[in-house]
């Protein structure tokens, strides 16, 4: 009951800071969170911890955040999970079914699809595909993945860390990637396909 008045208090709170919500009886807010103007929060999100919203922001449904920073002209979800540590610059955009952990997203950088961004770096106008991962836990200790401006990830890419991939380069679709890659290069892994003609399977 006590927590109910809590997030009562707290949404009335921020209806009358001119925070937009469509259903705000499914948006849970934390008593640190701290929000600017002009920021929408779809239903079903949840704030934990000292999460700060600026200005101009759309929160999709179903996101979870916590202590994290999003600065302004960001948009975040829908089913976008944002851990303890991350920080979103101006502009950018962290997609659906997205998870961000102590990472930073730079400046209009693009993480849009189905991708797991943790303990990375990634520059300004970076564009990751749909289904890339950082690998950067070998089961002992974490590693950082370093990704600079302009670089462009191909869908379905492994970045092995400690791993840094430099300015205007572009990673091939596919591609598992464990040394640095140069500036303005392009890196691909993959094994040549193979056709087997009048392939039968084994019944």
């Amino acid at each position: 009951m006590k927590q109910q008045l809590i997030q009562k208090k707290l949404r009335e709170k921020f209806l009358k800071q001119g925070v937009k919500m469509i259903s705000p009886e499914t948006i849970f807010f934390s008593n640190k969170t701290k929000i600017g103007k002009n920021v929408s929060i779809e239903p079903y999100v949840v704030f934990i911890g000292n999460v700060i919203l600026k200005n101009n922001i759309k929160i999709k449904s179903f996101s979870h955040l916590e202590d994290v920073q999003i600065e302004n002209n960001v948009s975040i979800g829908p089913y976008a999970r944002l851990r303890p540590g991350s920080f979103i610059d101006k502009g950018a955009k962290v997609g659906n079914f997205v998870e961000v952990k102590k990472s930073k997203i730079g400046k209009n950088s693009k993480v849009s699809h189905l991708s797991y961004i943790g303990d990375a770096n990634l520059g300004n106008n970076v564009n990751v595909g749909a289904g890339t991962i950082t690998c950067n836990y070998d089961g002992i200790k974490k590693s950082k993945t370093v990704i600079k401006d302009k670089a462009f990830i191909g869908s379905n890419t492994s970045l092995i860390a400690p791993v840094t991939i430099n300015e205007q380069s572009v990673v091939g679709a596919g591609s598992v990637i464990s040394r640095k890659v140069n500036k303005k290069t392009l890196a691909l892994t993959r094994t040549e396909q193979i056709e087997i003609k009048n392939y039968k399977r084994k019944k």
